[in-house]
Formats: C-alpha cells, structure tokens, sequence
C-alpha cells in the first residue's frame, strides 16, 4: 500500500498543484525542483521513499511547497490512492506527470518474458494508471495537463532497445490518442520524448531486472545533457500545449529527419548502431 503523504511545509493556497511519480531521481527530480522553484506546490512520489523523502526536505529549504509519498505506481490501487490523497489535500490537480521508466537494452533474444512483463508494468501501465487516476477529476475541474514520459525512442526505433521501444511507442499513441478525447473536457495531454539524459535509469533498470538487462554500448555513443537543462524545455513545451515534445533540439531534427528520410535509418544509422552493439 503506498503510506500518507507527508507534509514538509504548512498547507498554502497555490495556483497550481502538481504530481511528479518518478519524482525523486533524474528528469522527474529536475521537474520538481524547477517547478518547486515556479511556485508549483508538488508531490514528489517514487518507490524510494528516502530518495523523496530527501529531495522534499531540499525542495523545502529552498523556499518550495512540496509533500513526498513513497508510492509504487505500477499498483493501480497506489495509483488511485496517491491522486486521492493529494484531492482530499489540496482541493485539485494541476498537473500529473507520469515519469517512472526503466530503460533495457541489449539483443531482444537475451530478453526473458518476465523482464518484459516488468518493462510493460513500469514504462507503460504505470502511466496509464497515472491517467486514468487522475483524468475524472480533471475532466470535473474542467481543466488540467497530463503529462507522459515516453523517449525519443518511442519515435524512431533503435536497435538493441526493442523492448524499451516497444512501451514508449505505446506511451506515445497513448498519450496523443487521449489527447484528441481529452480537449473536449479542457483536459490537456502532451507525452515528453526525451533523448540522451544524464540520469541514473540505469542503475534502476539493473535494480529491477539485473545487470544483464544494461548493455553500456548505448551510453558511449552519446553525449547526455543535464536533467535540469531537460525538465526546462519540456516545462516549455507544456506551457506551449504541445502534443509531443522532443528534447534536446537535435532529438527533433533527428524525429524529423527520420519523417522525412525513414530509409537512412533503416539502411544507414540502425546497422551501423547495430554493429557497434554487437
């Protein structure tokens, strides 16, 4: 069961109020923080209750208005719990981003069952439940933004990350499918494609599915920005309404190269990272 949310500071009247799972660690510690910093009262919720916990007591001390909760959100029980908790609270949700993910890589034939039952719980079911906890009270208060964290990858398919793929395509036509529903409530939904962080997903991946699910290959072909440099352009593409958001900026020109060109990465780039993998 997911424990009480916790208060840090004395409840305040705020304009807007956000729920960040995945709250405590790379793009969504960087999301809470920056929206913390943006007068944004936040719920930081992860599995690691001490990682939240600690992020909520910096947030404090630096001025935010923040609450932690320990919470696994592949429990749609959790998941209800949690957006339930932050309603009897706070009076409304602003914002849900539903930003928990692990990412496995290596050959799709050294993948079990079982890890891909695991990969689905977190990358996909984790934000549907998100959504579909959260969406009924939106859709009453007439307003709110959904936001969902897919990849790059969930928009153009990268050898040795077929199963990571897989879920954030399906993130993706999730979240533009619930789009095209949701405006006719004055419900908002965007699905954040982000591209070569530097987080720590990876050792979180290896804690859920063990070592053998990490192949380092992917992590030396590129360079990785700053978690907060991440959270600041898709905060960006939220206040903009956009429907998907791709960053860092040449993760978009690599989205509209693939568009306009889907032949030069099925020839060209795929083999050639294929090759380097193996």
């Amino acid at each position: 069961m997911a424990t009480e949310i916790f208060v840090s500071r004395i409840d305040q009247p705020l304009r807007k109020v956000a729920i960040i799972t995945g709250g405590a660690s790379g793009i969504g510690r960087a999301l809470s923080q920056e929206l913390a910093r943006r007068d944004v009262a936040v719920v930081v919720a992860d599995k690691d209750a001490q990682a939240a916990q600690a992020l909520a007591v910096h947030i404090e001390e630096a001025g935010g208005h923040v609450k932690w909760t320990a919470v696994d959100v592949t429990n749609a029980g959790e998941a209800q719990k949690l957006v339930q908790d932050t309603l009897k609270r706070e009076g409304r949700i602003d914002f849900m981003f539903n930003n928990a993910g692990v990412a496995p890589s290596g050959d799709f034939r050294d993948m079990s069952l079982d890890a891909w039952r695991k990969i689905v719980d977190v990358n996909l079911n984790a934000a549907i439940y998100g959504s579909a906890a959260v969406y009924p009270a939106m859709i009453r208060q007439g307003a709110g933004h959904i936001v969902n964290t897919a990849s790059l990858a969930g928009l153009i398919p990268v050898p040795g990350m077929a199963l990571y793929t897989a879920t954030k395509y399906a993130v993706v036509g999730f979240s533009t499918a619930l789009r095209a529903e949701a405006g006719a409530f004055g419900v908002r939904v965007s699905v954040a494609c982000p591209a070569f962080v530097r987080t720590n997903i990876r050792r979180t991946t290896a804690a859920l599915l063990g070592a053998e699910a990490i192949d380092p290959t992917h992590d030396r072909l590129i360079v990785r920005i700053d978690p907060m440099d991440c959270a600041r352009s898709i905060l960006k593409g939220v206040e903009r309404n956009k429907a998907i958001i791709v960053v860092p900026f040449y993760a978009g020109l690599a989205w509209r190269l693939y568009r306009l060109f889907p032949a030069l990465f099925v020839n060209v780039f795929n083999p050639m990272i294929a090759r380097k993998a193996r």
